[in-house]
């Protein structure tokens, strides 16, 4: 990675990169370094909160800096607030992922607008319930996300 590049990057940034299917998001470090959660490492086995290279990071699909408003903490304390999650192997697809983590990192919600985005797909597209009573698909979701289901 460009030591330049690196260099130009704002403490706490918000990075963003594109995967298959969806936005892999992380918290920029310093010193050419990314914290993020790994997700689904191998098929089904979730990995933790980790420190990576911005390189590892990115996978060779480049990246990007997501620009906030007005972001409830600074830089220095989104990478601290980063750090104090170091090892949390907790990560959930529709309730705890990268996303999730990142906005908590930054304005101290935990929250995904590709899962909210997601859900409102699938929402619209199966609105009702089955004459069997069962669930929606946001309810099937909340489920997963609680471990009630």
């Amino acid at each position: 990675m460009d030591r330049r590049l690196t260099s130009e990057l704002p403490l706490g940034a918000h990075l963003t990169t594109p995967r298959r299917g969806y936005v892999h998001h992380g918290i920029y470090a310093g010193d050419g370094r990314v914290i993020h959660y790994a997700g689904f490492k191998r098929l089904f086995r979730r990995g933790p909160v980790e420190e990576i290279s911005l390189a590892a990071f990115a996978k060779g699909r480049g990246f990007r800096v997501q620009a906030w408003a007005a972001p409830r903490f600074s830089g220095a304390e989104r990478v601290e607030r980063a750090r104090s999650r170091l090892g949390e192997s907790r990560y959930r697809f529709w309730s705890n992922n990268c996303e999730h983590f990142v906005e908590w990192c930054i304005s101290g919600e935990s929250r995904s607008s590709q899962v909210e985005t997601w859900r409102a797909r699938f929402d619209a597209a199966l609105p009702y319930k089955s004459l069997g009573g069962g669930w929606t698909p946001r309810e099937i979701g909340e489920r997963l996300a609680t471990g009630t289901g």
